[in-house]
Formats: C-alpha cells, structure tokens, sequence
C-alpha cells in the first residue's frame, strides 16, 4: 500500500532525531483505519499499536443515553481520561503503555499494558481522536473520510455477526454513528484540522485531499 509505505517513511524519518513518537489515525466507522494503521505498523520497526476501542466505559455508563443515542456515541463511549494518561505516559518515557482498560466481552475492568522500544511510533487508531481532550496528543493526525452510503456498504458486510443481521446494521449506523460522526464534524472539523486528510472511498487508491507535513505527494495516488 503506497499510502502506509509514505506515512511509514515519514515517521521512520522523524525518530531518527526524536525517541518518540504519536500518530493518531482518525475517522468514521468503517474508513479503513485499523488497516491502515497495521499497514503502517508492518513498515515501521518501532511501531506500538493501540485503539481507542481499548478504553470502552462500561456498558450502562456508554448506554445512559439509551443505546442508540448519537449524543451518547459522541460523548459517553470512551474513557478520555485514560486514553490521555495512557498517551502521556508514553510520551514521559515509560517502559510500557496501556492499550486497554474494559473487557469488551465480559464488560469488565481488564488493564493490558504493551512493552515500548526505543525510540517508538505509538500508532493509534479510532473515531473522535482530534476532539479536544486529545488532540495535543498527537505529533501527526492522519485522517480518512468516506461517504456515508460506503460506510454503510461496508458495515453491512463487516458487522452482521456482530449485530445479528443487515436490518440492524443499518438502523444502528443511521440512528446512532452516522449522527455521530456529524456532531464530531460539526464540533471539531476534523477534516481540516488534520496533518494528512485521505478520501479512502477505495482504499487501492486512496486520494490526498490535504496533506500539511509533506508526508505524501499527490501524484502517488491516483
């Protein structure tokens, strides 16, 4: 993937003469960021991964809006306090960092922590990460954006089993994270406040919209 190859070299560049560094790869469900973040990981020898889906509140606290609720998804799912104290504590230097403080299956407090070489890029993944509460956090913000209607396409063949059939999905993403991910615009501007901005409705060819550090050149991707 040329994208991952370009944001890879960048961050290799960068740890030549830093010893660490935080890469926050951020976008609406289904944008393709776990994958590309693991792309990235493959080329980056001293790549730490971790999600924001690691720091899930439990479920009656992500739920008190009701399960559906979009101002819930937006401002109840995640803990940002330790997604914060986790990032500084990579930051600080620390021999480990944690990546996970909820069990997702058993709804239970479970906290994972990962070994950090030297130097390190933490490359981090998930929704919301430019609200804010994180965005000092970041040395570079990638951010892919894609249609609503893609979103949808791709849920629907991703998260059937996880919820149960295309009827749900699709009630889910329209009632709850599609209007989520438009409070997050409306609030931040994500788009905009990012290094490198990437149209990833196809992911084999990706297009740069923004791109403030240099990472790519817009001739790479078609």
């Amino acid at each position: 993937m040329e994208l991952a190859a370009a944001i890879a070299a960048h961050v290799v560049g960068e740890l030549r003469s830093r010893p660490r560094m935080t890469i926050a790869f951020d976008g609406p469900d289904a944008a393709g960021k776990t994958t590309l973040a693991d792309e990235v990981a493959k080329a980056t020898p001293a790549a730490v991964r971790a999600s924001i889906d690691g720091f899930h509140r439990p479920a009656a606290e992500r739920r008190l809006r009701g399960e559906l609720s979009p101002e819930g998804y937006y401002h109840d799912t995640f803990e940002l306090e330790r997604v914060h104290d986790a990032i500084e504590d990579f930051r600080s230097g620390s021999p480990t960092i944690t990546i996970s403080t909820l069990d997702l299956a058993t709804d239970r407090p479970q906290i994972v922590r990962r070994a950090v070489p030297a130097p390190a890029a933490l490359l981090f993944d998930g929704v919301f990460l430019q609200r804010p509460e994180l965005r000092h956090l970041w040395d570079v913000v990638v951010y892919l954006y894609v249609p609503e209607e893609v979103i949808l396409q791709r849920a629907l063949s991703r998260d059937i089993a996880l919820f149960g059939d295309a009827e749900n999905v699709e009630r889910r993403y329209r009632a709850k994270y599609l209007p989520g991910q438009t409070l997050y615009r409306r609030h931040v501007g994500p788009l905009l406040q990012a290094d490198l901005s990437v149209d990833n409705s196809d992911p084999d060819a990706p297009v740069v919209a923004f791109d403030h550090l240099g990472i790519t050149r817009r001739a790479d991707f078609p």
